[in-house]
């Protein structure tokens, strides 16, 4: 969400696009949340009271397909179905009411801008972790946002980063040692800062190579979250159960991943993309304004 106000998407998109982007993403997020507190808190209270309350989740509108998973797990304790349940809830509960909606339809998904954002590699979510005192990144990469499996895809995929054991310790570490500010310069610092630095009204001129920034070149504007945007209040949300198909089941067999998540390198080749576009677009403004 920073991103849209910082050094370099803000000279992609115009005011009104990185509002419509801002808006579709908090929408989907006020959803997850919405939706999952008051099943962490029934489970909260399930344990204190050692008694199984989760016949207590439709009231909150919570899908047939998570209630039957929360009284399986309180039975079996099952960590790894349980939580690829909840990846599996999470992206079905957002198709409809975010991807499929056709105001997010015509304002965001099918934009030129978002077709950009997939063939620049923008669609990136990583996790910052220690070597020793040298952040460092893991992550994936989604090439199909709008694909419903795919998203589930990848956050199995980022489970099985998250929690191995030779990375957890270290993104935990990384986690509680930082303030979390919403700004990149959080986890690189070398090449952003949350004060804008650069000389406003001035052409963009390319500031990164080989992942630093170039000698006297200004670092990457990333602000802080509660500088970027205000509060939103969102309207009720739509009722209606995703739960319709036994075959989603399928999703909780566990798959074989085998990559190591390095995304440093090709993080940084993002955010060279990004420049080489708003050179491009920065070189054919002055042209398109003869006309």
């Amino acid at each position: 969400m920073t991103d849209l106000k910082g050094d370099l998407l803000s000279r992609i998109l115009s005011s009104e696009e990185q509002e419509q982007f801002f808006i579709f993403l908090e929408r989907g997020n006020w959803l997850i949340f919405q939706d999952i507190y008051p099943q962490l808190l029934l489970y909260e209270e399930s344990v204190k009271r050692n008694t199984n309350l989760f016949h207590l989740l439709p009231l909150f509108h919570v899908s047939f397909f998570m209630g039957a998973t929360w009284n399986y797990f309180f039975r079996s304790r099952d960590e790894y179905l349980l939580t690829i349940a909840l990846i599996v809830n999470e992206q079905s509960y957002l198709e409809k009411r975010v991807i499929q909606n056709p105001y997010y339809q015509s304002t965001v998904l099918e934009k030129l801008e978002f077709k950009l954002q997939e063939l620049l590699d923008l669609n990136q979510i990583i996790f910052p972790f220690f070597v020793r005192k040298e952040i460092q990144l893991i992550g994936q990469t989604i090439h199909q946002f709008a694909s419903l499996h795919d998203r589930i895809l990848l956050g199995k995929r980022l489970y099985e980063l998250l929690f191995d054991p030779e990375n957890y310790f270290s993104i935990y570490k990384w986690a509680i040692q930082q303030p979390h500010t919403g700004s990149r310069k959080d986890f690189w610092p070398h090449l952003f800062n949350d004060i804008n630095e650069s000389v406003p009204g001035h052409f963009y001129q390319r500031r990164i190579k080989s992942c630093r920034i170039k000698p006297n070149a200004p670092k990457i504007y990333s602000p802080i979250l509660k500088f970027a945007w205000n509060h939103v209040d969102q309207k009720e949300v739509e009722k209606g159960d995703w739960y319709a198909d036994w075959k989603v089941i399928h999703y909780l067999k566990k798959d074989m991943f085998k990559g190591n998540g390095a995304i440093d390198h090709e993080y940084c080749k993002t955010l060279e993309k990004i420049e080489f576009a708003i050179l491009a677009k920065e070189t054919l403004l002055p042209k398109k304004s003869k006309y």
